[in-house]
């Protein structure tokens, strides 16, 4: 089954690149993670400020443009992994979640994991 997982932090986190030890590492992670197959996309996101929202509310589109100053998390990053079950997706998020710690001292996030959706599921 695929996941999506996507990483979200305090935006103030795009202040200043992260730690090089971090990208090293991610690196490393991400190559081996394709290699198992564990791992099938993965890409970052640039700050709110470069993006826009698209809001259908009370039968009306609206278009507001980043920063997106109401937010107190943004999501940073996402990865669509390949795993036999939720456990084994839980398992590669907590690995990527603890390069954060270990090489980000201070970093506070989250990784959320999800099923994704695939043809003939459903109601």
């Amino acid at each position: 089954m695929k996941y999506l997982t996507f990483i979200r932090h305090s935006e103030s986190y795009r202040a200043s690149p992260p730690p090089p030890a971090l990208m090293d590492a991610m690196g490393k992670f991400i190559q081996k993670s394709l290699k198992d197959g564990t791992l099938v996309e993965t890409g970052g996101l640039l700050p709110t400020k470069d993006g826009a929202r698209v809001r259908l509310a009370n039968g009306t589109i609206t278009v507001t443009d980043g920063p997106f100053s109401e937010s107190k998390e943004v999501i940073g990053g996402w990865a669509i992994l390949k795993c036999d079950t939720k456990a084994d997706a839980i398992r590669v998020a907590t690995e990527f979640m603890e390069l954060h710690r270990k090489h980000w001292p201070g970093f506070e996030g989250e990784s959320e994991v999800r099923p994704m959706f695939d043809p003939g599921m459903g109601p």
